[in-house]
């Protein structure tokens, strides 16, 4: 389920920020690589800078994705076996347990990066002498998003979770009635 147009404003314009540095990110990505490639082909050169740039680039657009897709509840889910073996009212805990546990795996994601981002940032890169924890920032940031959106599609779920004896779907039609 698309959590977005659940979300409060300030919410929804981080998510739109968060989106629109993955367009602008991504579309960097491929003309950096178009262009090098290019210059390295017709005219025989490289330029040294834009492999820095682009590993930057792809390191910051992954986990800043993790949050687009964290905000969009498009982390995969696999519900087959656990919707035919467990009864509703242990899918309700089961799902609560899993958003628990997803929170601290989270918090511990952006303990680790923050940690190895700090050890990190004396070193500065080959090219740009960027910080090289400007590099490894990105997990913490990114999963700092991702919790965030994390939280609020949790508390969403808790406060929309349907009464197990009644019938319920998982496929997102419902989104309109939350509204």
């Amino acid at each position: 389920m698309d959590y977005r147009p659940l979300y409060p404003a300030p919410l929804r314009l981080l998510s739109n920020l968060v989106d629109i540095s993955l367009v602008l990110g991504g579309g960097a990505i491929v003309l950096l690589v178009f262009v090098n490639a290019f210059l390295r082909g017709a005219a025989g050169f490289d330029l040294a800078w834009s492999l820095e740039v682009t590993a930057f680039l792809l390191l910051w657009t992954t986990f800043l994705g993790c949050a687009a897709a964290m905000a969009r509840g498009a982390h995969m889910r696999v519900t087959e076996i656990v919707e035919s073996l467990i009864p509703k009212r242990g899918q309700r805990v089961l799902s609560i347990a899993i958003d628990i546990i997803i929170v601290g795996v989270l918090l511990s994601l952006i303990v680790t990066g923050y940690s190895i981002s700090q050890h990190t940032w004396a070193q500065k890169t080959t090219v740009l002498y960027w910080p090289v924890g400007l590099l490894y920032a990105s997990m913490p940031v990114g999963i700092a998003l991702s919790l965030i959106f994390h939280l609020y599609n949790f508390y969403t779920d808790l406060r929309n979770m349907p009464d197990p004896q009644s019938p319920h779907h998982t496929d997102g039609a419902d989104a309109e009635e939350l509204l």
